[in-house]
């Protein structure tokens, strides 16, 4: 059976306060913005689908005002 040779540079980085601390904080930092973006990008989307439900009210509330504006004109007394 053969020994595996460890290099003892390689296991003195992994004991590095930085190793240790501040890297799995800045992978955190950087999952927690990812996970982030991907919410405002699912917000983004859900607001674009009401800007297009209201944009449609819009125009059938618009398209109803004609038709009243023509039906008060037809059947106006004073004309």
């Amino acid at each position: 059976m053969k020994s595996v040779n460890v290099n003892p540079a390689a296991i003195n980085i992994l004991q590095q306060p930085f190793v240790q601390v501040a890297l799995p904080i800045i992978v955190a930092l950087m999952l927690a913005a990812w996970l982030q973006n991907k919410r405002f990008d699912d917000m983004n989307r859900r607001m674009d689908e009401v800007i297009r439900r209201l944009d449609r009210i819009e125009a059938k509330l618009e398209n109803h005002t004609e038709r009243i504006t023509r039906l008060e004109e037809r059947t106006s007394l004073v004309r």
